[in-house]
């Protein structure tokens, strides 16, 4: 692995918060610090993976797919909505579902 060398200014509260961190995580400064900075490109390349997929969905294929779903398999035993379930309590329930706005993708 090749490793390279990065100073790294902090401001001085955001340092000695960092270095707390590390010493209640175990680890030292410098692995809290690649393991964040990892994870922000991990993110990041996340966010731009699904924004790809996103831009060539089948919005119409997509539904068709879903109305399909489920079709002749009835519920299994313990698949039943608990009795608390209401509209009141669950106003997501009663919501009716929006149907994305469709976006051209090239093809």
């Amino acid at each position: 692995m090749r490793r390279s060398n990065f100073a790294l200014r902090l401001q001085p509260s955001l340092y000695e918060a960092a270095r707390e961190l590390a010493k209640n995580e175990g680890v030292a400064l410098n692995q809290l610090i690649n393991v964040a900075v990892a994870q922000m490109v991990a993110a990041s390349n996340a966010a731009k993976y699904f924004e790809l997929r996103g831009s060539r969905a089948n919005i119409d294929r997509a539904t068709a797919i879903l109305r399909r779903a489920g079709r002749g398999n009835p519920p299994l035993p313990g698949d039943e909505l608990p009795e608390a379930w209401r509209d009141s309590e669950h106003p997501q329930k009663a919501a009716k579902p929006r149907r994305p706005t469709r976006s051209k993708s090239p093809k």
